[in-house]
Order: structure tokens, then C-alpha cells, then sequence
């Protein structure tokens, strides 16, 4: 049976002077979040905080470890479903744009609230 973390995405806030940003949205998917199975056997649970370059196109560019979770393979599982990610892309004004996201994952062995997943929705961020 497949162990799977739950994610929060924040992104950092937007510089002002130009159309406001609107942020990409994580097109609704199962959660490509695998916690790894060694660690969930010893009740290890912990957060990575990933950075997340989504394109104009909505697709994962690039990837890296912002905070790290302490356990490489947390780390390592966080980055690669991280990579699996589909975004509506983010907007300034009618014009696509590439958006870095800040997003908490969180390997716990407690199964999120329901109203967690109205918090994940919640975002905001800035265009490149």
C-alpha cells in the first residue's frame, strides 16, 4: 500500500508595480507524494520545503530543497513529486508568466483534516 504525504503550497509574495499575479493552481491530481516506506515503518514524520519553478505553460521546470525534512529520503521523494506537478500557469494580467513556488511537504502518518485542503489552495507569489 502506497504511503502518500500531503503538500501545502505557498509562494512567496508578489513585488508591486505592474498587473497583479495571479498564481498558478495545481490541477487536481493524485498526490505523486510517496513517503518513503522505510521511514514511515519507524514513525518518522517531517516537512521539506521544496521551490518550484512552474512555466507559462504550467508545467515543472525546475526543482530544488529550499528546507530540507533532516532524512534524504524525504527529501528525495518531496523533489520527485514535486516534479510530477501540473499547474494551471500563473498570470500577470491576460499574459502567462513563470513562477517560482514555495511549497511545505509534509510526510506525517496522520491523515490531513479535511479543511487542510482549502489551506493548500490558499497562495500568492511572484512572476519572473
Amino acid at each position: 500500500m502506497k504511503r502518500f504525504a500531503s503538500a501545502l503550497a505557498v509562494a512567496l509574495t508578489a513585488c508591486g508595480g505592474e498587473a497583479p499575479l495571479v498564481l498558478p493552481v495545481a490541477i487536481e491530481q493524485e498526490t505523486p507524494f510517496v513517503y518513503p516506506e522505510e521511514l514511515w515503518d519507524e514513525g518518522v514524520e517531517s516537512q521539506a520545503v521544496v521551490m518550484v519553478h512552474v512555466t507559462a505553460e504550467g508545467t515543472v521546470d525546475s526543482v530544488y530543497v529550499r528546507t530540507t525534512s533532516g532524512y534524504e529520503a524525504m527529501d528525495t521523494a518531496a523533489l520527485r513529486g514535486a516534479r510530477e506537478l501540473r499547474f494551471e500557469p500563473g498570470r500577470r494580467g491576460e499574459k502567462p508568466v513563470d513562477v517560482w513556488v514555495r511549497l511545505p511537504v509534509r510526510f506525517s502518518r496522520t491523515p490531513p483534516a479535511a479543511g487542510d485542503e482549502a489551506a493548500a489552495a490558499q497562495r500568492s507569489g511572484t512572476g519572473t
